[in-house]
């Protein structure tokens, strides 16, 4: 196995982009700014490419240059080791990982393994919620009543959504919140609890307590306010009441 620190190099443009060909700037214009910021000088440095020099630094080049384009190709720019002026200067150029990246395949690889280590997670964490806690996850995920569902069904979409967008559905999971909020919403679906107003006010609707709970306060969201409101001493109270309503 070869050693060598000079490898052939691939780079591709950012955003998926691929038309048939596009040249990128390979000289300081007006138009397009090439300087590089020298750490050791303290002192930008204009930057050049031609085929017949030693280094992309003007400064550092002959008069007598040889230009040539740089292009990509079907968003692709092919560099063999024996052109490291181009490679030195593409590492140099202001337009580097903007516009266009180098390909480096185990990173990617590494990134893909990470996304698939979390899918995984994910599907696990989704395969061992108990039914409660689907309807629970459900709830907040769908933003809907989850009681009017299957078990298979739910049990499936939470499955897709996991799949689909593990990252989310882990902090879902994870966050301490989730019982509480869940509990909350229990409370809507079967109907001890009950927005007025264009869910700008919430009533008890208990067979012995029909009055008012809450206002929503102005420009407050309402789900907001009403998790605020059972964290309070008064809310607490009233929020131990209910959860022995939905044990019934």
């Amino acid at each position: 196995m070869s050693n060598s620190k000079f490898t052939d190099k691939q780079y591709r443009l950012t955003r998926g982009r691929a038309p048939l060909s596009l040249t990128i700037p390979s000289r300081n214009s007006k138009g397009h700014s090439l300087l590089h910021f020298d750490e050791v000088t303290g002192y930008n440095r204009e930057l050049r490419y031609a085929t017949n020099q030693r280094s992309p630094f003007v400064d550092e080049q002959d008069g007598n240059v040889v230009l040539e384009p740089i292009v990509f190709v079907d968003g692709l720019l092919h560099v063999p080791k024996e052109n490291q002026v181009l490679q030195h200067f593409l590492s140099l150029h202001p337009q580097k990982d903007i516009k266009w990246e180098e390909v480096n395949n185990e990173k990617t690889a590494e990134a893909e393994v990470e996304a698939l280590d979390v899918q995984v997670d994910a599907l696990i964490e989704a395969r061992a919620l108990t039914t409660e806690m689907m309807e629970t996850v459900g709830r907040i995920l769908f933003n809907k009543d989850t009681s009017v569902m299957t078990t298979s069904e739910l049990k499936r979409d939470i499955l897709v959504f996991a799949k689909r967008d593990a990252q989310a559905f882990l902090q879902v999971v994870s966050d301490p919140q989730l019982q509480f909020n869940g509990t909350i919403a229990q409370f809507f679906d079967n109907k001890i609890l009950s927005w007025r107003s264009n869910k700008q006010e919430v009533y008890f609707n208990t067979p012995s307590n029909k009055k008012r709970m809450l206002t929503i306060p102005f420009g407050e969201d309402e789900n907001v306010a009403v998790q605020a409101y059972f964290k309070s001493d008064e809310g607490l109270e009233q929020f131990e009441a209910l959860e022995k309503l939905l044990a019934l």
